[in-house]
């Protein structure tokens, strides 16, 4: 389908090129910014080479491990239908530790395990929870300290200052988490009976 679609971009974009008589210059455009995406991905490609080593260096040493541990407490005041052992809350704070410091490729991992966690004590196999919910809206909108993945990208692009950018990610993940964790708390209020836990 995806592929269906850049397909008919390419189409459409030469098609109009040729209307307008400018198909050289279509042409000329589609090869130069072929190599500048090459040369972009090739740039991004060792910054997250980088961060991936970094995360790997923090699982290792038990540094997101830490982090989780101290996050523990606070999930089981955003997740109240856990158990305070059940094993999906570990899983959720690695998760949420590795994205908080901009460490995607160690997040997915956490985040799949926690997700089969909480399906093993599901009682609808085929219907969310509402922690899986919850997992889910907290994990797409969490706080995030480090985004490494924008900063990669600005540097890859000749910004003078890729690190500009961190307050302003800071603020506005912060205020996007909040805004789902309060979204969250009153579509559990407004649930359901059956589909409470």
């Amino acid at each position: 389908m995806i592929n269906g679609i850049w397909l008919g971009l390419i189409v459409i974009g030469f098609g109009v090129a040729a209307l307008q008589g400018r198909l050289d210059a279509g042409t000329v455009s589609f090869l130069t910014e072929s190599r500048r995406a090459v040369d972009l991905t090739l740039a991004l490609g060792g910054t997250i080479a980088v961060w991936f080593g970094v995360s790997r260096v923090a699982q290792e040493a038990r540094i997101l491990d830490s982090v989780g541990r101290r996050l523990a407490p606070l999930l089981r005041f955003v997740f109240p239908d856990l158990a305070r052992d059940h094993p999906a809350l570990t899983a959720i704070a690695l998760n949420l530790a590795a994205n908080i410091f901009g460490l995607g490729n160690a997040a997915t991992p956490f985040g799949l395990q926690a997700m089969k966690e909480l399906q093993a004590t599901n009682r609808q196999p085929r219907t969310a929870t509402p922690a899986m919910i919850t997992f889910l809206a907290l994990n797409s909108a969490v706080l995030t300290l480090v985004p490494s993945g924008a900063i990669a990208l600005r540097a890859a692009t000749g910004s003078s200052d890729p690190a500009q950018i961190v307050e302003a990610v800071v603020l506005t993940t912060g205020l996007s988490m909040a805004v789902v964790l309060a979204a969250d708390r009153v579509f559990r209020r407004l649930a359901p009976r059956d589909r409470q836990p």
